[in-house]
């Protein structure tokens, strides 16, 4: 029974892509194509999923600290990349090998699969595909006296190698252990880039008469990986047409589908409502019955049964209960909390704060660091001034409480149940428990100087 390992490479520096930021965190739909790549390996590899870095290595590292790192001190080419691994690799008792790019963010775990199913009765086997194109990809050579062998872009000559056909090499690659700590100490760099590629290890195999496959994998573009601004981008509108046809099949509601930007990592049952433009990013999860309207973005938020986000209204990293209400024109940030049938409406900004079971802020407030009960009604320009300048402090409503329009509240402070605060009043001490505040200069009418 063999025991199977993923490598993912994502050692590269990427200079195509012009950019400072190591290539695999570049990011498609709000997520890095990194984590795209390893949500298509853990259906099948599960933990034993290892991620070759070198290249800003710590900020790979930081972004998934989950994941099992092995480093590429020098990045001296795939096949130098593979020889670093090899020895923790075997350590862990592994008997076979995947190795893919982690540029390649439209790999998906069917494709995965398939692909070490039909590699299984082979020593060494890499996946290729037909383009038009090739580029920069390696060259799959097939020669009936010498057998096959893929040959870099740079180094490929036609005089030598005989008319390209088209068929190029995707850079995935299943392989015995056994076979690569035998093949990878003869690699060397004795080549245009000087580097020790990967893709020489088929020939290796050929000429020690083991058994390799190349499998024809079309026109598969789930195989591809990304070099440029431009690959990304397109990369990143095919990956959101798969979306969005999924959801729609799946039974999601989506209106103006073109418009909508769902990212990998996000779920949404079906019966839910997508009105497009509207963008779901991170790891949100929209429950049946709940509908999110146009000119929304939702980030790393829970929308629960039958809650309604309306128009251009911005979250992230919020809970929206079971019917409740957000917008249009609200915006929920780290940490808010709407429970369930709970109202928030235009112009209402939530940090750090819960609206208790069926509570209202329906227009003009800022409700930061702030717990409020059930069935309170918080007035239009209401204020909780948490932030002295140094510290942040707590306010805390209660149920039943009534909040009066322009209203500052000066944490740390608590308003208790039933209580009423009048409008326009700057609440610096407690408000006990079916009271009325009011902190406002009584009204004074002066006569006017005529002039």
């Amino acid at each position: 029974m063999p025991k199977n390992a993923a490598l993912v490479l994502a050692a590269g520096k990427g200079t195509r892509m012009h950019s400072d930021r190591p290539k695999v965190l570049q990011t498609l739909l709000g997520t890095p194509m990194l984590a795209c790549v390893l949500q298509a390996l853990r259906p099948i590899f599960a933990d034993d999923i290892w991620v070759v870095a070198g290249h800003r290595a710590e900020l790979v590292r930081a972004a998934f600290p989950e994941a099992r790192f092995i480093v590429q001190e020098q990045q001296l080419g795939t096949g130098h990349a593979l020889q670093c691994a090899l020895p923790g690799l075997s350590a862990a008792g592994y008997t076979h090998l995947l190795v893919v790019n982690g540029d390649t963010p439209l790999l998906s775990a069917q494709v995965v699969s398939r692909f070490v199913a039909e590699s299984s009765d082979a020593d060494v086997t890499f996946a290729t595909i037909e383009l038009e194109d090739p580029g920069a990809y390696g060259r799959v050579v097939r020669d009936a006296t010498q057998g096959l062998s893929i040959v870099e872009a740079k180094d490929f000559d036609p005089a030598l190698h005989g008319p390209a056909s088209g068929e190029v090499n995707a850079g995935i690659y299943y392989c015995r252990l056994a076979v690569l700590e035998h093949l990878l100490p003869r690699l060397c760099n004795d080549n245009k880039s000087g580097e020790y590629y990967i893709t020489d290890i088929v020939a290796l195999a050929v000429a020690d008469g083991y058994k390799v496959a190349g499998v024809r994998c079309g026109h598969d573009v789930a195989l591809m990986g990304v070099n440029s601004p431009l690959e990304l981008a397109h990369m990143e509108e095919q990956l959101r047409a798969r979306i969005v046809n999924d959801l729609l099949a799946a039974g999601v509601i989506v209106h103006a589908p073109e418009l909508v930007r769902v990212g990998p990592m996000v779920q949404v049952e079906p019966g839910a409502e997508l009105t497009g433009p509207c963008e779901l990013y991170g790891h949100t999860c929209i429950a049946h019955g709940a509908s999110i309207a146009s000119h929304c973005v939702v980030r790393d938020c829970h929308i629960e049964t039958g809650a309604e986000v309306r128009s251009f209204s911005h979250l992230e990293g919020a809970q929206v209960g079971v019917g409740a209400l957000v917008g249009p024109f609200a915006r929920l940030r780290p940490g808010a909390i709407l429970e369930d049938n709970a109202h928030v409406g235009n112009f209402v900004e939530m940090k750090k704060a819960r609206l208790g079971k069926g509570s209202k802020a329906n227009h003009l407030t800022y409700l930061g660091d702030a717990d409020i009960g059930e069935g309170t009604n918080i007035g239009a320009g209401t204020i909780t001034c948490n932030y002295d300048g140094v510290h942040k402090y707590k306010t805390a409503i209660g149920n039943h409480a009534f909040i009066g329009s322009n209203t500052a509240l000066v944490a740390p402070v608590c308003v208790g149940d039933s209580a009423l605060v009048g409008a326009g009043s700057v609440i610096t001490k407690d408000v006990p428990e079916g009271t009325l505040g009011i902190a406002r200069s009584r009204q004074k009418n002066l006569p006017q100087k005529k002039v």
